[in-house]
């Protein structure tokens, strides 16, 4: 069976404990994701890897499709203008990978249910 890779995408910050919760994110994605595929982090600036070597990462690890999930809470100029270009550099080193791009993680209904939900909980 085809490994199938998760790489998730965020912008990245000078202060590497900005990066925490990611790495939370990506532990628990990869124990829920399994055998399937490796998960890892990869930053627009500011941290690493970029997109492209988390993606080689992954083809080197033997993944034969790879979806790219936007850990961004909007679509802002960097997912519809940055992150579409470093797909499509990446598509092109690497042509018998599928790679995907998924919206950005905010833009789902159930995402922003539990961001509600959070807020509720801090009501005291």
């Amino acid at each position: 069976m085809a490994l199938h890779g998760i790489v998730l995408f965020g912008h990245g910050a000078r202060d590497p404990r900005w990066g925490e919760p990611f790495e939370r994110l990506a532990a628990k994605l990869s124990a829920l994701h399994g055998d399937a595929g490796p998960v890892a982090l990869a930053f627009l600036e500011l941290m690493s890897p970029d997109l492209p070597s988390a993606v080689a990462a992954q083809v080197a690890a033997g993944c034969e499709v790879i979806t790219v999930v936007p850990v961004f809470f909007g679509q802002g100029g960097h997912v519809r203008r940055d992150l579409p270009s470093i797909v499509d550099r990446c598509r092109g080193e690497f042509p018998s990978v599928v790679i995907r791009c998924s919206a950005a993680v905010g833009e789902d209904d159930a995402v922003l249910d539990a961001v509600a939900g959070f807020c509720l909980r801090q009501v005291f």
